[in-house]
């Protein structure tokens, strides 16, 4: 692998928050990505990502949720009306809240 200067100091950052947070490079650099990559994303999103419904599915869900199940969160719409398995939704609410923006109350 070749390293430009610039990859070079993005590297010592790295190694400085891994000190700080006594973790592995790489432990740093996968929460980095992970963090990148899962911020702001949709419950159904992240349930696609992780193979347990279809876009398809979670659109028919969306539909249902909008149509039939007024006020009701799409895990409950997920668990209820669709029978996915209350562990895949939970997992997939603790990829999303990990990342999500603090609310601000003024």
């Amino acid at each position: 692998m070749y390293l430009t200067e610039e990859d070079a100091y993005l590297l010592r950052l790295i190694d400085r928050k891994s000190q700080r947070e006594r973790r592995s490079r790489s432990a740093v650099l996968l929460s980095i990505i992970e963090e990148h990559f899962e911020k702001g994303r949709r419950l159904g999103e992240i349930l696609v990502d992780l193979g347990v419904l279809s876009e398809h599915e979670v659109a028919n869900a969306l539909e249902l949720q909008r149509n039939t199940c007024s006020g009701r969160l799409l895990g409950e719409v997920l668990s209820n009306e669709l029978g996915i398995e209350e562990g895949f939704i939970r997992r997939a609410l603790t990829i999303q809240q990990r990342f999500s923006e603090p609310i601000v109350q003024r």
